[in-house]
């Protein structure tokens, strides 16, 4: 059984670091972050279920966790923790990573996520192979870091994504 697999992906905004920071500490109170999770990991799973059949479908987000953003002169970080319900009910982290802002050049900041991304336990987490845990795990990365990027980059709500750095 894969323990966990290691996931990361960033995208590139056009807007400044310190109002990208600002509107990041916003959308964390604001608990934007929180639906963003809730959708990035059903979609997650839908993928993991289109590859795996829907045993790997037997799970469901619990809590999303988001502590205080630290931040220092040249990068913000909020530590992003995803609690998940198993098929046999056992509560157990899906996601523990960092979400990450960091100036890029004039008038550009880079939005990141690194952590690790973890299978359910139990005979429906176990099964699943390392390339297809991997693929429902890009996609629970890549939707969220979608979702934070559109919801900094256009506060009303507008839709886009651009500049992905893979």
């Amino acid at each position: 059984m894969i323990d966990q697999i290691v996931v990361g992906d960033r995208v590139l905004l056009a807007s400044r670091f310190r109002a990208a920071r600002t509107r990041l500490e916003t959308l964390a109170r604001d608990e934007v972050l929180t639906r963003a999770a809730e959708v990035a990991y059903g979609e997650g799973v839908t993928a993991l279920v289109q590859a795996a059949g829907p045993p790997a479908g037997l799970t469901r987000l619990a809590w999303v966790c988001l502590d205080d953003m630290a931040s220092t002169g040249n990068c913000a970080h909020v530590a992003v923790w995803w609690e998940a319900i198993a098929a046999d009910g056992k509560l157990f982290t899906a996601l523990d990573a960092d979400l990450m802002l960091a100036p890029v050049g004039d008038g550009h900041t880079a939005v990141g996520l690194a952590g690790a991304f973890r299978p359910q336990p139990g005979p429906a987490g176990s099964g699943l192979g390392q390339a297809v845990l991997r693929s429902g795990a890009i996609v629970a990365v890549s939707s969220f870091l979608d979702h934070v990027a559109c919801a900094l980059a256009h506060p009303a709500g507008a839709a886009g994504r651009r500049g992905r750095k893979g």
